[in-house]
């Protein structure tokens, strides 16, 4: 993985960015020291290090129960709890997976990231016609979506398969200790797999939350593991932003926050890294987003947003600045055919493959935007295999932690989250919230 700040350094001032450095330094020693903000949930610093191989044994001898019995595998979620595994399998899975007739293991599907009662009836009739085994990811089981999901499938598995086979088509990762699911998972005998108290769910890919999905689609978890530790090994050992790139990217991001870009936007070319936009988002906006500070974190999906988005980028508010991240080597080879009359006026680039031109777009578009006022990070890739999205994950995490830190902030809670679940709890009735309730209705009438 590397680095390039040569397209955003003059617009963040000199100055500023190197006082970022110099107290990101002390920070960097908080955060391996335990002594910042938040530093009973630091579990996750050094959790590539320590990977119980017992547990990652375990995993991969569930995967292939999971993958003998079924054809889906429906992963229970939202939040943390789902999108670093949809990130890493969608990064790494055949575009068009659940119609390629040579696929071997269960298509993965998700449940519980959202209310909508069309995506779960739909879920159901599909349910119906296929071989399936749930992941229930939750550390409490009283998140609204994935119980509210987990009633309605549970149901449905025991109805299909009888109380006894479905239970033995049911995983559970949840807290080691507490908490409606581990009393359940407990009294039903569900195989189970404990999340630590000390990572949160935004930190927790590289846990079974992440691993046991990400090993039924039949991706490697140690080689995931292994690229994540040698990233923690490049960050733990030197708060240099030359030898380090997660102090690099939180000092620059911060610069140019503070230089009045409060929106950064992370760029892919590849419709594969959607979800890890996805999870990229959800990590940065609640761990940054807090006692009204922090960089608002956008996606854009290029070339294709370059025909909606791109004219305001190009030339709209100047508040933003652009993340690029860039894979330099694709998994297959596609070239553009030579067309005898060449109606399309487009033999000039027959022969060439469509990373090429994919690549040129990314450098143009680059430029045009840097030239319009608006800075560009790069981050690049190789190719998108396990061990360098491994590094990628944990790049983020540990440069999102030191950048909450820069802005003063604690980078592992998210108390606005429950604003939104009170107010809906009450305009739903739930017992205890009456007079609440009854405000609210008020209000909106």
């Amino acid at each position: 993985m590397k680095i390039d700040i040569s397209k955003a350094f003059s617009f963040s001032g000199q100055e500023r960015m190197r006082q970022n450095e110099k107290e990101l330094e002390i920070l960097h020693k908080g955060l391996i020291n335990g002594t910042g903000k938040g530093n009973d949930f630091l579990g996750w610093v050094k959790l590539p290090a320590e990977a119980d191989p017992a547990i990652l044994k375990r995993i991969k001898a569930d995967a292939e129960k999971i993958c003998a019995q079924s054809q889906l595998f429906v992963v229970i979620g939202i939040g943390g709890s789902y999108l670093g595994a949809r990130a890493v399998i969608d990064c790494l899975s055949h575009p068009f997976l659940p119609l390629l007739l040579s696929r071997k293991g269960p298509v993965i599907l998700y449940a519980g990231e959202n209310l909508s009662e069309d995506y779960h009836a739909g879920l159901m009739e599909i349910l119906d016609q296929y071989e399936y085994s749930v992941a229930v990811i939750s550390k409490s089981g009283v998140t609204t979506e994935p119980a509210i999901a987990f009633r309605i499938i549970k149901a449905h598995l025991e109805k299909k398969y009888g109380k006894k086979e479905a239970t033995g088509r049911i995983f559970a990762v949840t807290d080691a200790h507490r908490g409606t699911l581990k009393k359940l998972a407990t009294e039903e005998g569900y195989s189970t797999y404990m999340i630590p108290d000390d990572v949160g769910g935004r930190y927790s890919v590289l846990t079974p939350v992440g691993l046991l999905p990400i090993a039924v689609a039949g991706f490697d978890i140690e080689k995931l593991i292994g690229g994540a530790r040698r990233m923690m090994e490049q960050c733990l050992a030197s708060a240099d932003p030359e030898k380090n790139p997660a102090i690099r990217y939180a000092a620059i991001r911060n610069a140019l926050y503070q230089s009045g870009k409060p929106v950064e936007i992370l760029v892919n070319y590849l419709p594969n890294l959607y979800y890890l936009t996805e999870w990229w988002k959800q990590l940065y906006g609640e761990s940054e987003g807090k006692e009204n500070k922090g960089i608002f974190p956008a996606g854009a999906g290029f070339t294709t947003d370059l025909h909606s988005l791109g004219q305001y980028i190009q030339e709209g508010s100047r508040l933003m600045f652009e993340t690029i991240l860039s894979v330099e080597n694709p998994g297959k080879k596609l070239r553009v055919p030579f067309l005898e009359d060449d109606a399309d006026g487009l033999n000039f680039l027959s022969g060439k493959r469509l990373t090429e031109i994919n690549s040129m777009a990314e450098m143009g578009t680059l430029l045009a935007h840097v030239d319009g006022g608006v800075p560009n990070i790069r981050i690049s890739v190789t190719e998108l295999n396990e061990e360098n999205l491994g590094e990628l994950l944990y790049f983020f995490e540990f440069a999102c932690a030191l950048s909450g830190y820069l802005l003063g902030v604690n980078p592992f809670d998210q108390p606005g989250v429950e604003a939104y679940k009170r107010n809906m709890f009450a305009l739903i009735g739930k017992p205890g919230f009456e007079e609440e309730g009854k405000k609210l209705r008020e209000r909106l009438e």
